[in-house]
């Protein structure tokens, strides 16, 4: 089904189901699909808590192709929809073009600030997150040896590995982390079988936790650490499930909350930057049944305290963004 096609199927949905269209949000997935099972998918996770919520509903694309994303936009600003949100910071440049031709078309982008009139940007303190996880595989870790795969290299995933490396190092200065990034390209984060290949490489140089940022990809990375009997750490969505006992804990960014609070603020969304961080409940990390067992209260306790110390200001973790400079690591 071709982009446009799926644009008019749900528009026509819509028309008959409510005879309303022009109020509807919608949100525009970046790549890897929305059942991406991480990023993507927390996304969709906060438009359907809000269509539960609200009895309303809500347009959606899912695109096959970089290029597509000027024409998703565009499509979904004429055919109405507002806000219109979309995931990932890819589409920084095309809503900066898109943005001032709707004037009266709401925008919300996650993860990239884009600076005009009728656009909300959230942000998040990922460096924060990873922080605690980083403690939480350094205090888990038998060999001394930690892992980070990222998914394409960019900033935005070095701030992610560089506050891992920071809470690692926290825990035992003498701790060994390998980072690696699947590749330079869109296509990085929906390669499982590269980030199948990575964990195991970093399993013979000794590690026995990884932590993957990587989308799609990370499912790759989840699988064959369970298959090869070390820990893995899930990120975005609260991966625990996949691989119960064998996903440490989950780096929670809540882009649900962000999609979530976008759809319920409608047609009203305020515009400027929202910076969603430990602070605010934006990060964090993920405690359920299908990682109690490796998580002790000793380990727990330490972590929580390093989160309040973060909070309070007591403890800063260095952003990558703001430098690119990381020093707890070298990529």
């Amino acid at each position: 089904m071709t982009l446009m096609k799926h644009l008019l199927g749900a528009a026509a949905t819509l028309a008959l189901s409510s005879g309303v269209v022009m109020a509807d949000p919608a949100i525009i997935f970046d790549l890897g699909g929305k059942f991406d099972k991480s990023f993507n998918e927390a996304a969709f996770n906060g438009a359907q808590r809000w269509a539960t919520e609200t009895g309303g509903t809500f347009k959606e694309m899912e695109m096959q192709s970089e290029a597509q994303r000027e024409q998703a936009l565009r499509s979904l600003a004429e055919a109405g929809a507002n806000p219109v949100v979309m995931t990932g910071f890819a589409f920084g440049d095309v809503l900066n073009k898109v943005a001032p031709d709707f004037p009266d078309t709401k925008f919300a982008i996650v993860d990239m600030v884009v600076d005009q009139p009728n656009v909300k940007s959230v942000v998040f303190n990922e460096h924060e997150g990873s922080y605690l996880v980083g403690m939480m595989a350094a205090l888990a870790s038998k060999t001394g040896t930690v892992g980070f795969i990222g998914g394409m290299d960019i900033p935005l995933i070095r701030k992610f590995g560089c506050g891992y490396a920071q809470g690692v190092k926290a825990v035992n200065p003498d701790a060994k982390i390998v980072l690696n990034m699947t590749g330079t390209t869109p296509a990085a984060w929906n390669d499982p079988v590269k980030g199948a290949e990575l964990t195991k490489a970093q399993k013979a140089q000794g590690a026995d936790v990884i932590y993957a940022a990587a989308g799609g990809t990370g499912v790759g990375v989840l699988q064959t650490a369970a298959d090869e009997g070390i820990l893995s750490i899930g990120v975005d969505s609260n991966q625990n499930y996949l691989h119960p006992g064998k996903v440490l804990t989950s780096m929670l960014k809540r882009v649900d909350n962000a999609v979530y609070e976008a759809f319920k603020e409608g047609e009203n969304l305020t515009p400027g930057i929202n910076v969603m961080g430990l602070a605010n409940d934006g990060v964090g990390y993920a405690m359920d049944e299908n990682n109690a067992a490796l998580v002790t209260p000793e380990m727990q306790a330490k972590v929580d305290e390093a989160a309040a110390k973060i909070k309070a200001g007591e403890i800063v973790v260095h952003d990558y963004t703001a430098d690119n400079t990381c020093p707890a690591a070298t990529f």
